[in-house]
């Protein structure tokens, strides 16, 4: 089968086309599973640079997310069939084989059934963005219907979810773009307030949507002085779910101790790393409840490319430039 191999930590070069042997099933919770196409994330190209997780592990296959169609099913396997179309989050952090190769093996528990109005690149956008938006809004900052969420880099893979699915939760949502097209993008997707944060305060703007009072949630995707400043957008008692870790100044903390905000953390590989099955099943269930939500028109998945397998460095180099709407996919035909 063809697979891309990352053959060392690096750029773009250690991704290498190859031909190797098909998987074989390693257990019978196990399906083999045809891969039509995978997500490409931020994820990949950091594990391609500097190979974190299983730095030993080499050459391996990247991908911790992907659609396709169940090929072959272990003897104990209950949840699915040869033949069934499912997307996953599985593998691809640099141990197991993960999505970028036309067939991979994954557990059972970490597949869920393909969202029936998607196609298999639509599908196969959707795990990370649609866990880490649950994890952050749902999980973490209990976000409630009536309640008022910003969400910074709203266009984004991660960020246009996250404003469609507070939605669905009945929330009110405000989302920092960057230009006009990204602006009616977010509110193409129903976000109430867009804010350019180049060419506008974005704490000054969540003020004044919410009369002085602060929202009662931030989604924080990006890290660094965004992070830090948006104490400032918070109401008292408000929350802050976000992506990354990042230090701020003792002014920043302060302000956020003053009016007793908690923040809380989103590492969506966490629970894949540490081996936490428990944890592991509830992000299928994630996935699960989320291609109802699709199939009921709640939510919809934007790419911005999708490329062939062989064009794997061009996907990186896609993401890695950091400005696209959306999602980016590997084809796999």
């Amino acid at each position: 089968m063809k697979a891309i191999l990352m053959t060392a930590p690096g750029g773009l070069d250690v991704l290498k086309l190859a031909i190797i042997a098909e998987p074989a099933l390693p257990g019978p919770h196990e399906l083999l599973v045809r891969v039509r196409a995978a997500g490409v994330n931020p994820l990949d190209t950091k594990i391609r640079k500097l190979h974190f997780f299983y730095p030993d592990n080499l050459p391996a296959i990247l991908g911790v997310e992907g659609a396709g169609v169940v090929e072959q099913a272990g003897a104990a396997v209950t949840r699915f069939h040869p033949g069934d179309e499912i997307y996953f989050f599985s593998n691809g952090l640099g141990r197991e084989p993960g999505a970028y190769a036309e067939y991979t093996v994954i557990n059972e528990e970490h597949a869920a059934r393909k969202p029936s109005n998607l196609s298999m690149a639509e599908a196969a956008a959707v795990p990370v963005a649609l866990i880490t938006a649950w994890e952050a809004l749902v999980n973490r900052a209990a976000l409630k219907s009536g309640e008022k969420v910003l969400i910074h880099a709203g266009a984004g893979g991660v960020g246009h979810i996250a404003v469609q699915l507070a939605l669905a939760r009945g929330a009110k949502v405000a989302a920092t773009v960057s230009g006009n097209e990204k602006a009616d993008l977010v509110k193409g997707f129903g976000a109430e307030l867009s804010i350019d944060y180049r060419e506008q305060d974005f704490v000054e703007e969540a003020l004044r949507w919410t009369d002085g009072r602060g929202v009662d949630v931030v989604l924080d995707t990006v890290g660094g002085a965004t992070f830090c400043r948006s104490f400032r957008a918070v109401r008292t008692y408000g929350r802050i779910a976000t992506l990354l870790s990042t230090p701020c100044e003792l002014a920043d903390i302060n302000h956020a101790r003053l009016r007793n905000i908690s923040v809380g953390f989103v590492q969506m590989t966490a629970p894949s790393y540490l081996g936490d099955a428990e944890a592991r099943r509830a992000q299928t269930r994630i996935l699960e409840q989320g291609a109802m939500l699709f199939e009921q028109g709640k939510l919809r998945i934007l790419l911005s490319a999708v490329l062939p397998l062989d064009d794997v460095a061009a996907a990186h180099r896609i993401v890695e430039e950091g400005h696209t709407s959306g999602k980016v996919v590997l084809r796999i035909d």
